[in-house]
Formats: structure tokens, sequence, C-alpha cells
């Protein structure tokens, strides 16, 4: 445990990693989580949904030449990690990783450790320019070179005062022709009162992240810039599936969470 947590205020990052049926979690974290399950039935579904997606994302940037990875919001190691899904497909793939969660920065760094193509980078994603000028970017990527940038359940943390639009124009801006965005975002557009009880669960949880809801055209927005790939914006779970294990049970789950991913020209 790093130094300084206060585990008696939840955790986004231990929240999910507990839905994803992780161990880096603590009680507070476990009982938002099964507060939110309880209220909302399938959830779990929708996190292992999400997180299939992220692998099918990364094979699909490496089939398209991409050797290199910055994974924003990265959150505590679990199954199947970017830099594993990338190496996988060729050793020679350089990732990565921000958060700033320091339980999740502690446990990358312990993964990471004789990986020599990858390192985690602690900082906020509000500050762009922090990360892209870290030591840890400058070292494994080429900003003159084509790069997956990776955005997953991130951006609905982000509240419209924030500019979340013009956060993402930052990071365009730094991105070389040929470049790769994923996004997943979740939305209110196919769920009902269920949905709004989980939304208050964590603002009632003194976490300091809040959900902000937004519509397709909303988070279509966000892809200002790119083209976007096909099948283009749809429920995580019908973004190119490639089997059962990649779509939940229950179809809501499926739409949850939008995804898509965007070229840069």
């Amino acid at each position: 445990m790093p130094p300084g947590v206060d585990i008696s205020v939840p955790s986004i990052a231990r929240t999910y990693d507990f839905m994803l049926g992780g161990g880096h979690n603590f009680a507070v974290d476990r009982a938002v989580g099964e507060e939110i399950e309880r209220v909302m039935p399938g959830l779990r579904d929708s996190a292992r949904v999400s997180r299939a997606f992220l692998g099918r994302a990364v094979r699909f940037m490496t089939g398209q030449g991409i050797r290199q990875f910055l994974d924003i919001g990265s959150g505590i190691p679990t199954v199947a990690n970017v830099h594993e899904v990338a190496q996988a497909q060729d050793p020679d793939c350089r990732v990565v990783y921000v958060d700033r969660d320091p339980v999740a920065v502690a446990h990358s760094e312990l993964m990471l450790a004789g990986n020599d193509r990858a390192a985690i980078v602690q900082a906020d994603m509000r500050d762009p320019e922090k990360i892209l000028d870290s030591p840890q970017v400058r070292e494994l990527i080429d900003l003159d070179e084509p790069l997956g940038l990776l955005m997953l359940l991130m951006l609905h943390w982000v509240p419209d005062e924030s500019g979340p639009l013009e956060l993402v124009g930052r990071y365009r801006a730094a991105l070389a022709p040929g470049s790769f965005f994923a996004l997943t975002h979740v939305t209110g557009d196919h769920q009902g009162e269920n949905l709004e009880e989980a939304t208050e669960v964590i603002k009632e949880s003194r976490s300091p992240d809040q959900v902000t809801l937004r519509t397709h055209a909303q988070v279509s927005a966000l892809f200002a810039g790119f083209e976007l790939i096909e099948p283009g914006l749809v429920g995580c779970g019908e973004w190119r599936p490639s089997g059962p294990a990649d779509i939940a049970g229950a179809a809501a789950m499926n739409t949850l969470v939008y995804a898509g991913i965007g070229r840069t020209s």
C-alpha cells in the first residue's frame, strides 16, 4: 500500500478492479461495487465486456501497423493488459500507461519490472502536456510515428465544465497521421432508473470522481478530427465481437458503454 492512501474513501480504479474480480481493493471499494451491482444487476458483465473491447482494440491497432501505445487511465493491472496483448502480437511493441491512482501505479510498477518496453506515469489525464513530456513517454514513444491512444472508461469522469472535447483535442494535436484513438464511455441512452440509482450510489460514496452520462451524439462529438472506423460508435459488446465471451448475456449490458475507434488522417 503506497503511503498516504486513505482507504476509508472509495477509489473508482479499485472498485473497477473488484467488479472485474481482482484482489487489489478494500472493503470500502467492495461496498460501493456491491451496492451498484444490487441496484443494477449485470454490471459486472458490462465491466467484462468493456475489458474485452480493450483486447480487440489493441489487436485491431497492431493489425494496422501500430507498435506504440499510450493508455490513459489504465487502472489497476488485471488480465490481458495492453502491453500483454500488444507484445503477444509483436514483442517490439512499446506501451506507456498513465494513471493518477497510487495503488494502480504501484501495482503497475511491480508488474512492469524487467519489461524495458513498458512503463507507467503517475499523472492526471487532464494534464496531457505533462504526460507527453514525461521521461517515460520521451523514452518509449515517438510522437512523429503513428500511436495507439486509449481512453477507456475515462471521459465520463470529466464533467462538461472541464471541457472533454478540448481535452481530447489537446491529445489529438500531438498525434502523427495514421494514429488511432480508442474510446469507451458510459451512456444512459439505453438504460432506465437503475442507472440513475447506480450513479447516485457513486455520488453518495464520497468518491471524488462522479459520472457524467452522455448521449450517442455527445460521445460521437469526442471523435472530432478523427475518422470513425466501422462499425462506428456502438455498444461495447457490438464492436466487432469475436465470440460469445465478448458479449454480455443481458442485452442491455452490451450497450451500457459506447465504444469506438477513430483514425487521424
